[in-house]
Parts: structure tokens; sequence; C-alpha cells
């Protein structure tokens, strides 16, 4: 699966493609390690926002020139369970967004829409 025609724009372009998955993550543990495996975070990495945060935010990690797409699916059922985590990898997600500017390389994170991410109370009746 390609994950969308913006995906798809995105690799034309020369940019990474990377998607983190958080179909059945239930909680701040599972959502790290989903992190770890889909970002190809090293495994000493610390495992909480503060690291999560250095982590991203590292030029070493960084999106290569011209940048990195971060699309992240089957999130709606972890934003629902657990909020305030929810809003918080939001918040880490998008400071880690704006660092690169300086970098001349950009992180862009979107948020797909549909599929896993379908609660059932938004399935049709």
């Amino acid at each position: 699966m390609t994950h969308g025609p913006l995906a798809d724009v995105c690799r034309a372009a020369g940019w990474q493609v990377s998607v983190l998955d958080l179909t059945g993550v239930t909680d701040k543990a599972a959502f790290m390690e989903r992190c770890v495996r889909a970002l190809d975070l090293p495994e000493w990495f610390g495992r909480n926002w503060d690291a999560l945060a250095d982590t991203l935010g590292d030029p070493d990690w960084g999106p290569a020139s011209p940048g990195r797409l971060l699309v992240v699916t089957g999130w709606r059922p972890y934003a629902t369970a657990r909020p305030g985590e929810w809003e918080t990898a939001q918040e880490v997600l998008e400071s880690a967004a704006g660092h690169y500017e300086e970098y001349d390389a950009t992180l862009s994170v979107v948020l797909a829409l549909g599929g896993s991410d379908q609660l059932p109370s938004d399935q049709p009746g």
C-alpha cells in the first residue's frame, strides 16, 4: 500500500515517506514501540515524550533533503482512549515538524483518515 497520492507525489519528489500505523495502540508504551519500529529509532531510545521530542528534533534522525513525510494511520482509537497522551503526541510531532526549517529540510506530518481509523460509531448504520 502506498498510503495515497500525497505519499506518491512526495516519493516522486525525492522525499522519504514513513508510515506510523497506530492500529491497535491503546497506551503510551505501545505508541512508543510503534515509533521505534516505524521511524527507525535506536533501541536505546528512552521511550518517553522528552526522548521522542529530542530524537525527532535531532538532525541525525531528521528528514533527508528535501524532506520526509510522516503519515500517521490508525490513530483515532488511541486518540479516543487516551486523549491526554494523544494531545502530547501531537505536540511532539508538531514541534519536530517545525524544527527542520533551519536545516533546509522539511518534516511534514499527516494524520490519515479512514480505513482502520474509523471507530465503530463512525460506521454508517
